[in-house]
């Protein structure tokens, strides 16, 4: 593992542990890429990958406040966070460094959003971002003279206010276009999508405006693959698809956490699992019976699901510090990457010609 956080002296905190099941280090260098991971809670992006000389991972994380929904495209690593989203570029293009890095990413640019609880976020066809603005339960853009420009908003939606009045939170993408969303509940009230929790939330189909899933429990991270529209339907944890034809959520899997975070890499889903907090948001979820009745608690890591038998074919595990996760994306080609941040003197001393 390489720059594991120490606390200050004095500080005690949990250690910062990851394990993996025996094979996964394999499999992911066998597919050509690594993974990045991020964790609002630890306020922390996460980078996953392998040694080629060892054999074993390689585990880097850098400090973003609040870090959330994230996309990659063309050696571009996008993050939301608190108050922006910035724009990581890879300048190593994959030449190793010295240190046997093949991807260095650099903080290029970031636009300053202030506090919109930004969700997903995706680049569009004409290199644009699109994000899910939550808090003004709406798909907005970047602009250069305010916040946000607004791009939809769900029929039942009535009007743009800084209320979060459904929990708009997913966006998948096709061909560049926003397709369909999730939402906690179909409601137009200030928060009202937390008395709905448990069993109301629904799949939004961007261009017609219809709700083509009802009856989730707050779904997350929708995701087309392969001609089918993935979903996970975090309050059970559960990863599935939706038959479009007859609006029904079919689940392939259940995993022993709150999922958020999707991406495919081949025939594998790769799934964020999280510890659900003692809080008012997560109490009283599907999740906790299925829990109970697995006789297991709930775990923070990523599983590699076979999506032709629903398997859990290999496993990564976080714990310590990092107990929550919200995103996670494959970075196809980059077998060991690290990233330049924001704290330390660093950025300073990068510099790129083009």
């Amino acid at each position: 593992m390489e720059n594991t956080a120490v606390p200050p002296a004095g500080q005690e905190k949990p250690a910062f542990v990851v394990t993996a099941s025996r094979q996964f280090p394999s499999w992911l260098a066998d597919s050509g890429g690594s993974l990045a991971i991020s964790t609002y809670q630890s306020s922390k992006v996460i980078l996953v990958g392998t040694n080629g000389q060892s054999g074993r991972l390689s585990v880097f994380e850098r400090t973003l406040e609040r870090p959330m929904g994230m996309a990659f495209h063309d050696s571009r690593l996008v993050v939301a966070s608190m108050i922006q989203i910035s724009s990581f570029v890879d300048a190593a293009r994959g030449t190793p460094g010295a240190a046997g890095y093949d991807a260095l990413f650099v903080p290029q640019s970031a636009t300053y959003t202030a506090d919109l609880d930004v969700h997903d976020v995706a680049f569009g066809g004409d290199g644009r971002l699109v994000f899910a603005n939550t808090l003004f339960s709406c798909l907005a853009t970047t602009s250069e003279t305010h916040s946000f420009r607004p791009l939809w908003k769900p029929p039942f939606i009535s009007r743009l206010a800084p209320e979060d009045r459904c929990h708009l939170n997913g966006l998948a993408m096709r061909d560049g276009e926003p397709a369909y969303v999730t939402c906690v509940a179909e409601t137009d009230v200030t928060d009202g999508w937390r008395e709905h929790r448990t069993s109301g939330g629904v799949v939004v189909d961007v261009a017609s405006g219809e709700v083509v899933c009802r009856g989730l429990s707050m779904p997350h991270s929708p995701r087309l693959h392969e001609g089918r529209l993935w979903v996970l339907n975090s309050g059970a944890g559960e990863v599935g698809t939706v038959d479009l034809a007859n609006g029904r959520f079919e689940p392939l899997a259940f995993c022993p956490g709150y999922l958020r975070g999707l991406d495919f890499v081949g025939p594998y889903a790769l799934v964020g699992l999280s510890e659900p907090r003692e809080n008012r948001t997560f109490a009283g979820l599907p999740l906790q019976d299925r829990l109970a009745a697995a006789r297991v608690g709930p775990r923070c890591g990523v599983f590699v699901i076979d999506t032709r038998t629903g398997d859990v074919a290999h496993w990564l595990r976080l714990e310590g510090v990092v107990n929550e996760l919200y995103d996670l994306v494959a970075l196809p080609g980059l077998a060991r990457p690290m990233m330049i941040g924001f704290k330390s003197d660093e950025i300073r001393r990068t510099v790129s010609i083009e």
